[in-house]
């Protein structure tokens, strides 16, 4: 909007306290692949495929949960209330698995912190899609991915910063007596509490989301939360927009109105990106990087440094998205990725199939880490907190949300027994196919949202 002047500081600091789910999001979901080597030695679960997959996949049942529940209760909860049982849910998640004794009690654990994830990563996009101005949308709901690219890196730096030195020749015995085996990865997941209780406390300063506000008749509660954003002529005009795509729908949505037909093509476009991102492959290498990096000739602390490498790559490239989602758009930095993925996965899954090992594997980790982080990563939950409807988003987030979640534990799960059956080359150019089919789907029925309000799209979309 021309000639308005946004307050951009208050802006970032209310998407920053709720991309803060974002960071907690990408601590718990990565702590798990730095503590691997020692917890499965001290529950005794080294030789076990089965238990160790669950215990990588466990967190996504709760991620699973907590997509379902996230749309009920923020359509009658609001963002803020669920945004804080998100926090509250890291804060227990991070305590309690530190402090297992069983394996039963760790997955409790596992799976209280993926309700957490399951919640955040549904409403912190969309809180921030919902409270900043369409110019610089795409950049603000981008620092929810950021700041999960953060908690990613600092999980694999805190876990380099506590784990001791393991010998290259190092026994499940000498690892399981080890300070690594009994205490060093219990602290990997203690250190989550300091962002977990700092998310807690700053939520409370953040304001509901006007547009949910608005949503329930409390058009009074919305227009200061818009003053201060853009002034009184922006809350004015945003007021109106809001308004207009809530006059002709009714009150208490149904999750059975996701389905009516004017709804159904957006729906399966966030469907398919939700379940791309994810079976495009990349966090098969954060989660068992352990795994990945063993087959190409690395050992346990060599792993460790190289799991730091991915995730700087990894930040810096997304720090490369949240300069180009705006300028460049969404569709073409996701055709970009999947393209990308495709090419880099074929390489990937070559360098295993002729046995290359060491920097070559490290090489092409690094360059699909780097497309995925400035492509799919960030701009999947840009797209999915744009193009669901004012009325529908919290259901509509929900769905594409769990489909997400979904497809993650598929992946998470399947991988190693893909890995078991095809070996690491063939389950790469799995992967590769799959980013071929996403590129394709893409390239057809993705629309471009760049530079255009909530309620644009929503007319452009939903006929």
């Amino acid at each position: 909007m021309k000639n308005i002047k946004f307050n951009k500081r208050y802006i970032l600091s209310i998407s920053m306290v709720s991309a803060m789910g974002g960071l907690l999001f990408g601590y718990d979901w990565v702590v798990i692949g730095g503590a691997k080597p020692f917890y499965e030695r001290f529950f005794d679960i080294a030789n076990s495929a089965n238990l160790q997959a669950w215990a990588m996949s466990s967190a996504l049942i709760g991620c699973i949960l907590g997509a379902v529940i996230s749309g009920v209760i923020s359509d009658k909860l609001g963002r803020k209330r669920p945004l804080l049982l998100a926090a509250l849910l890291f804060t227990i998640s991070a305590f309690g698995t530190g402090i297992s004794e069983t394996y039963e009690i760790f997955i409790v654990y596992r799976v209280i912190g993926g309700l957490g994830i399951g919640l955040a990563s549904a409403l912190s996009p969309m809180y921030i899609a919902e409270v900043s101005p369409s110019e610089f949308r795409g950049r603000f709901v981008s620092l929810n991915q950021m700041t999960i690219v953060i908690g990613i890196l600092a999980a694999q730096v805190v876990n380099i910063l506590i784990a001791e030195e393991v010998p290259v020749a190092a026994t499940d015995e000498f690892i399981r007596n080890s300070w690594n085996g009994t205490t060093g990865w219990r602290w990997m997941f203690w250190a989550e509490l300091i962002p977990a209780i700092a998310f807690f406390v700053f939520t409370f300063f953040v304001p509901e989301s006007p547009r949910w506000l608005m949503k329930v008749g409390q058009k009074e509660k919305a227009y200061p939360t818009l003053n201060k954003i853009g002034g009184e002529a922006y809350a004015k005009i945003e007021m109106a927009n809001i308004q207009a795509t809530l006059n002709d729908v009714a009150e208490k949505v149904d999750f059975k109105a996701l389905f009516h037909p004017k709804y159904r093509m957006v729906l399966v476009v966030g469907i398919v990106l939700a379940i791309f991102q994810q079976w495009c492959g990349i966090n098969i290498i954060f989660n068992y990087a352990d795994e990945i990096f063993t087959a190409a000739g690395y050992g346990v602390s060599d792993t460790l440094f190289n799991i730091v490498i991915t995730g700087s790559v990894n930040l810096v490239f997304t720090l490369v998205a949240m300069f180009t989602v705006d300028k460049w758009g969404r569709k073409k930095l996701m055709i970009l990725g999947s393209l990308g993925l495709a090419i880099t996965y074929l390489l990937l899954g070559s360098a295993f199939y002729f046995e290359l090992k060491g920097v070559a594997v490290l090489s092409l980790v690094v360059i699909g880490i780097g497309v995925y982080a400035m492509s799919l990563a960030p701009i999947t939950w840009v797209i999915l907190s744009e193009i669901f409807p004012n009325r529908i988003r919290g259901a509509a987030m929900a769905v594409a949300t769990f489909s997400l979640w979904i497809a993650c534990f598929v992946l998470t799960y399947t991988f190693p027994l893909l890995n078991k059956g095809f070996g690491a080359a063939g389950t790469f150019w799995v992967y590769a196919m799959i980013c071929l089919f996403g590129f394709l789907f893409i390239r057809k029925n993705l629309p471009e949202t760049k530079g255009k309000s909530l309620e644009e799209i929503e007319k452009e979309l939903v006929k």
